[in-house]
Formats: C-alpha cells, sequence, structure tokens
C-alpha cells in the first residue's frame, strides 16, 4: 500500500462539483433514450438505467434466486465506491488483469474469451457489464489485502486445529503429481462427427500409452498432437473432480479424454508421491477462514465509504 494518499478535495468543493454534474446529467437526460437516463450519481459517477437492466441480467443468470432491482443498484453503488478509493489509493486495476480473469471464467466454462463473449451477447449480456464488475471486484480485493493486511493473516496451529476438529485430515492424505498435459488439436468450429472421431482416436492414445518414458517421445511424434511441460501439482492445488480422475489412473498412464476449446486434452500421470505439503482440506480451512476475515473486513469498510459518500437517487 503506498504511504503517500492523494487527498481528497476539501468539503466545500466536491459538493460543488457534484452538484454541477448533477445538474448537467438532469440536462442531458430530457433527450436521452430511457435505457441510457442516469438513475443513480454516486460521488458525481452517473449509474444508468441501461446499467441496472444489464447488471440485473448478469446476476439473474447465475442465481437460483433471482435479485430484486433495488439490490442490482445498491451492487453498483458498491462497484463505484470501490474504484473510487482504489483510485484515491492509487490503486489502478489494468485492462490485461480485467482480460485475464475474463479469460479465467471463460476457461471454466470450456470457451475461449471470444466464445464466452458471444454466449454472454446471445443472453443479452454485453462483456462489458462482466469485466466491469471483475475491475471493482479486483481492485477492491488488492483495497482491502493492502489496508487489513496483518488481520487477514492465517495462523498454521489455527489451521490445523480447525481441520482436526472438522475430521478433515484423518484420513486425507497429500500428494505431490507430475503430469505432462496432452491435446490432440481440434480447428475451430469443428462439427460434432469431427469432435467425436478425435475423441476414439484419443482413446486408442490412451490403450497403447503405458509408460512416460516411451510414450512421451511416441506422442510427440504423432501429428496434430501437442505434449507441453511438465507440470507438478499438489492435492490442494487440484479440483476435487481433476483429484478424483488422476488417483484412479495408475503411474504412467493417460487421464480419460476431456473436450476442451482446442482440442481433446488428457494428462500423462508421470509421478505420484507422498507430500509434506497441506492436505485438501486443510487447504479448504485456509481458505474458508481467510475469506470469513476478508469478508467481515470488507463489510465494515464499506459501509464506512457508504457512509462518507454522495448518493443521488434519479430513477
Amino acid at each position: 500500500m503506498p504511504k503517500t494518499l492523494t487527498l481528497f478535495l476539501p468539503l466545500s468543493i466536491t459538493r460543488f462539483i457534484a452538484a454541477a454534474l448533477i445538474c448537467a446529467f438532469a440536462w442531458m437526460a430530457g433527450g436521452m433514450p430511457a435505457r441510457a437516463q442516469v438513475a443513480v450519481i454516486v460521488n458525481g459517477d452517473p449509474i444508468t438505467v441501461f446499467d441496472i437492466e444489464q447488471r440485473m441480467r448478469l446476476e439473474r443468470s447465475g442465481s437460483t434466486k433471482p435479485p430484486t432491482r433495488d439490490e442490482i443498484v445498491n451492487l453498483l453503488i458498491d462497484d463505484k465506491l470501490k474504484l473510487h478509493i482504489a483510485k484515491r489509493y492509487n490503486l489502478e486495476v489494468t485492462e490485461k488483469e480485467v482480460d485475464t480473469a475474463f479469460a479465467t471464467i471463460a476457461q471454466r466454462m470450456r470457451a475461449t474469451p471470444q466464445q464466452f463473449a458471444q454466449r454472454l451477447e446471445s443472453s443479452g449480456i454485453k462483456a462489458a457489464t462482466l469485466k466491469a464488475r471483475l475491475k471493482s471486484d479486483i481492485a477492491w480485493g488488492q483495497m482491502v489485502r493492502g489496508k487489513f493486511g496483518a488481520s487477514l493473516q492465517i495462523r498454521e496451529k489455527d489451521v490445523l486445529a480447525a481441520a482436526d476438529s472438522r475430521k478433515a485430515s484423518e484420513k486425507e492424505a497429500s500428494f505431490d503429481y507430475s503430469l505432462r498435459p496432452v491435446l490432440l488439436v481440434l480447428p475451430r468450429g469443428s462439427t460434432e462427427a469431427a469432435i467425436e472421431a478425435k475423441r476414439r482416436e484419443a482413446e486408442a492414445l490412451r490403450a497403447r500409452f503405458t509408460n512416460c518414458e516411451e510414450g512421451i517421445p511416441f506422442v510427440r511424434a504423432l501429428r496434430d498432437v501437442a505434449v507441453r511441460d511438465a507440470i507438478t501439482r499438489t492435492s490442494a492445488d487440484l479440483s476435487v473432480q481433476l483429484r478424483a480422475v488422476i488417483d484412479n489412473v495408475e503411474t504412467g498412464r493417460l487421464t480419460p479424454p476431456e473436450v476442451t476449446p482446442n482440442g481433446i486434452e488428457m494428462f500423462a500421470v508421470c509421478g505420484k508421491k507422498d507430500s509434506k505439503a497441506e492436505t485438501p482440506g486443510q487447504r479448504k480451512v485456509r481458505e474458508e477462514m481467510f475469506s470469513e476475515q476478508f469478508d467481515t473486513h470488507s463489510k465494515r469498510f464499506l459501509k464506512e465509504l457508504r457512509s462518507a459518500a454522495m448518493i443521488e437517487y434519479r430513477n
């Protein structure tokens, strides 16, 4: 966190500027389409009816309990406040950081960023709407970690005690896995028939692959097959689903083929050994404890920002 902070303008000047902006927006709204009209102004920064409609679609697309309009407005107000305070502390979220976060979500959805953006568009959601939310989340995460860093430190003995109390570590073991990603490349826009043919090819390759020493050079010699560098992961690094798959594969064999945006992917399990790293249960406990501390500080800090903010509701 920078030691030198950007100073606020004097309160009288801030109020004057905000009032002038409100008048300007009110004048412009008369000739605007309804959805482009300003609904809320937060410290001089507008939230439009369109912003609210877009965020509502986004939040409802991944929720079993659709949020109300008031809840959406409050989320957008919070986003504005998060970005305002981050800017005050000279924390700038780059476009690259936002694009990386967007690409990570797309990958989880088994899509490229372009494909994911198209899926959003088909649901009437602009990619920019999700990216705006990601930007405020990234900025806020940096802000809270920087301001409350010392309070967010989780002690190892607390993690072990909590994990033991849940019986999380009794039957769990931790392993180090040595993996080689293997990708059977598929052209973009391949038909279902082509994908199925490539899947059968992957199954045939999996049957022939019996050890990494001979199997890796053999696979590398095949056409349209890429073998990536070895990666090492602990049990706690892997999702529950992937860990279950790898644990059911003998060392020296390939995992079952899976369709990805770039082709058919498998992992060669080239090594598996006991690890002294934390178990998945301990990792989960640590993340839950951190999240609880983070949420406590986050809510308190956001409440302080709201109490000091100038919020004008218009629609």
